[in-house]
């Protein structure tokens, strides 16, 4: 049976494609998260979580508009893929923005639709009570 992903997997993964150069697929994906996260994850295992699928989809989109790095020395060559890396984490992040915001548009009509005020919606979260079990 696969192993299940950890948000620290899922974040590994996701900055593992953001800084990506060249063709990626599934399986080459695989491959280089495995040395990351000391096992191998199956194609199906790294689709299921959305922001893994999202970064992996941005990423082809980007890579299919033509970015093609330049030859320069070695100090800009790494400069250059700092900003590659942080161009691909923004691009993605903007995409994950635009999909929350509709996502709390929607959940504010059906809260409108359910009745709810914005002072239920506004009211504070209840105190945490840790010492429940250890009262005498």
């Amino acid at each position: 049976m696969a192993k299940h992903l950890s948000l620290k997997d899922i974040d590994i993964f996701v900055q593992l494609i953001d800084a990506w150069e060249g063709k990626i697929t599934w399986e080459s994906l695989c491959e280089e998260g495995e040395k990351l996260v000391g096992f191998r994850p199956t194609r199906q295992t790294l689709n299921a979580h959305k922001k893994i699928k999202a970064a992996y989809l941005s990423r082809k989109e980007n890579l299919k508009a033509g970015f093609t790095p330049s030859k320069r020395p070695a100090s800009l060559a790494i400069a250059e893929q700092r900003i590659h890396r942080l161009e691909n984490t923004n691009i993605r992040l903007e995409k994950e923005n635009e999909r929350l915001l509709i996502q709390f548009v929607r959940w504010q009509y059906n809260a409108y639709k359910h009745g709810m005020s914005k002072e239920m919606l506004d009211a504070p979260l209840p105190p945490i009570d840790r010492d429940s079990s250890e009262k005498p």
